[in-house]
């Protein structure tokens, strides 16, 4: 599943063909993906202006001028891509909603899964919607520290994997980047998460935020169906430290450990037992 890095670089490859652009045509191929699509979505689109386009979480939220709010989730197989109107090429069996603007340019959702989503509220109900009402702080926003982080922890006997994959605790957060971040701070992710809270969230919180940027510059993580807006790979995946290198050496300067594989939650976890205590 696409991941907050993976979510805001398509966003930021959303933004120069939407955003104060009109959509002149919604074609909507099916009822439902994930969750059934709102009723009379394609008029209630149609004419309307892009004013932003966000993220919140794992979420794309697009604010248009009526103040409707369209927020889509790719869940794990989702993706949208930019095309030209002129030169598209025909529809295929997973594309299961265009939007055209204005000025001639088509963003495809396809979804082979259908495990994503789309939903249509308003900019006054946006935060009490029942996909964003819970979630925690954004881990790049100035609402994230390590105070905050500790708050979230105190107390919690879960592992601190776990703990961070929890989007009430911190959102946008997924497998790849908490194995990533953990490795890089030193903590196990077995480590109960009341361990956390301190200097440790201290360490934690500074290397979410750097893993997160990095990922972001290097256009995120290609894993089976992800790709960018502009329908690049992303380059991320070739500096992973830990994650999908079972057997491998540590990365991390001066260890002598090897990369293990673990299975938590049902999720792979991969660290250095060496040096993540």
């Amino acid at each position: 599943m696409p991941e907050l890095p993976e979510v805001e670089t398509v966003c930021r490859g959303l933004r120069k063909p939407l955003e104060g652009r009109a959509f002149v045509r919604v074609t909507q191929r099916r009822p439902d993906l994930r969750f059934p699509i709102p009723e009379r979505f394609s008029i209630r689109l149609t004419g309307r202006t892009v004013m932003r386009v966000d993220r919140r979480a794992k979420f794309i939220l697009m604010t248009l001028d009526d103040e409707t709010v369209l927020i889509a989730h790719l869940g794990m197989s989702g993706r949208m891509t930019i095309l030209d109107a002129d030169g598209a090429p025909p529809h295929g069996p997973h594309d299961h909603i265009e939007f055209e603007t204005d000025q001639g340019a088509i963003v495809r959702y396809c979804d082979p899964r259908r495990f994503g989503m789309m939903d249509l509220t308003t900019t006054a109900a946006l935060g009490s919607h029942r996909m964003l009402k819970m979630l925690g702080p954004e881990p790049l926003g100035n609402a994230f520290n390590a105070e905050v982080l500790g708050d979230a922890l105190e107390g919690k006997r879960t592992p601190i994997k776990a703990a961070l994959l929890d989007q009430r605790n911190v959102a946008g957060l997924g497998n790849i980047y908490v194995c990533e971040a953990l490795h890089r701070a030193g903590i196990s992710p077995r480590r109960s998460a009341r361990t956390i809270p301190g200097k440790r969230a201290e360490r934690l919180v500074r290397e979410i935020r750097a893993v997160l940027r990095e990922a972001i510059e290097a256009g995120g993580s290609s894993l089976r169906d992800y790709v960018q807006a502009s329908g690049d790979l992303g380059y991320f995946q070739h500096n992973w430290r830990v994650y999908g290198r079972e057997g491998e050496p540590c990365r991390r300067d001066g260890c002598s450990g090897t990369v293990r594989r673990i299975v938590q939650g049902g999720r792979s976890t991969f660290y250095c037992a060496t040096h993540q205590r």
